[in-house]
């Protein structure tokens, strides 16, 4: 990697709309660090994507629910960066990284709790802690929320709750950190078609089209819409936006 260019590191990097932020970063001349969790052969095709755009990338494995693992992993990480730029230091953490739990909340187990709680929040609080001692004095930090934070639509509650908890850290995240000069943000997207949840809003023709219904710009989102939003709070151009929540949904139940 380039000892000039920045560096961001994106978790859940290999697939959705953590590859289409990990591309879009790229392509704004930054070099990227992504993580998966199982698909390691896809997240080396994003790797050779962005090699290809003429960046520097790496895939690391990680699974954002475990944090136990969390040390070994930023260790992997900075010693990566240490050979290749002389510096442990990366500029930008995206924490990306999820799964969806859809079900009514008469539903919703206990271990489906935990697990949320551990992908949502618990592993991006802590990762973020283990990650500020590498993260360069004015950098940033981008938090991936979701659109149902402002609306609500049935069976997300559990999920919901969690990203609207990794709002308010966020907040308070870019008021501790104002100091450093790091900001802190979350983009919140609306329904996106990908394979998330299993594909439900790319798949489901009902629950697709009910959902362009109630959106302002008639259609769902895709991922291309989500990346590059990403990518501009990574640029010199957004460097006077902190502590924002920035809703990506096309104009969705307004």
């Amino acid at each position: 990697m380039s000892t000039k260019a920045k560096i961001a590191l994106v978790t859940g990097g290999s697939r959705g709309l953590g590859k289409n932020m990990a591309l879009a970063i790229a392509k704004r001349g930054i070099d990227v660090v992504l993580t998966y969790n199982s698909s390691k052969d896809e997240a080396e095709k994003v790797v050779s994507e962005i090699q290809s755009l003429g960046r520097k990338a790496v895939a690391f494995q990680l699974d954002t629910r475990n944090v136990s693992s969390f040390d070994n992993f930023i260790k992997q990480v900075t010693e990566h960066l240490q050979t290749k730029t002389g510096s442990p230091n990366f500029d930008f953490l995206i924490n990306n990284a999820g799964t969806s739990l859809y079900a009514p909340i008469q539903e919703v187990t206990e271990a489906q709790l935990d697990d949320t709680v551990n992908i949502h929040y618990k592993g991006v609080v802590f990762l973020t802690q283990k990650s500020l001692p590498f993260l360069n004095d004015g950098g940033g930090i981008i938090n991936v929320s979701t659109g149902l934070v402002r609306f609500a639509l049935p069976n997300y509650s559990v999920y919901a709750s969690m990203k609207g908890a990794i709002e308010v850290f966020t907040l308070y995240l870019a008021k501790e950190l104002g100091a450093r000069k790091i900001r802190a943000n979350s983009v919140a997207p609306g329904a996106i078609e990908t394979d998330f949840g299993g594909g439900v809003v790319r798949d489901t023709k009902d629950l697709n089209d009910y959902i362009a219904g109630i959106t302002a710009l008639g259609r769902v989102g895709l991922p291309d819409d989500i990346g590059g939003v990403v990518a501009f709070l990574c640029a010199d151009d957004a460097r006077w936006i902190n502590a924002q929540r920035i809703e990506v949904s096309g104009g969705q139940a307004i």
